[in-house]
């Protein structure tokens, strides 16, 4: 869950973490990783994989392995006219 894999011929493979907003966080190189090491690496990282495409995600991971939007930034009063951050997010990442 919240992970992409995308193929790039002729790149070295690596792992890179992305913020709610799609900020680059950090880039894990993994060409000298196995397999079972990147997937113990991805565990650690929080990540939760479920059992079948279809399974439903726990609530507990559907933002994993980010933290809640409220950890991240301090909740302020929206002016009476504007839209709520999160309103503002699922408009700009419906993914979300």
């Amino acid at each position: 869950h919240n992970l992409e894999m995308k193929h790039l011929p002729g790149a070295d493979p690596e792992l890179v973490l992305l913020s709610f907003r799609y900020e680059e966080l950090e880039r894990i190189p993994l060409s000298d990783m196995t397999r079972e090491e990147i997937n113990q690496l991805v565990q650690e990282l929080g990540f939760y994989r479920k059992e079948t495409p279809e399974a439903p995600v726990p609530e507990e991971f559907q933002f994993a392995p980010a933290k809640p939007l409220p950890t991240l930034m301090p909740r302020r009063a929206p002016a009476a006219d504007s839209k709520t951050l999160s309103e503002q997010d699922k408009e700009d990442h419906p993914d979300l």
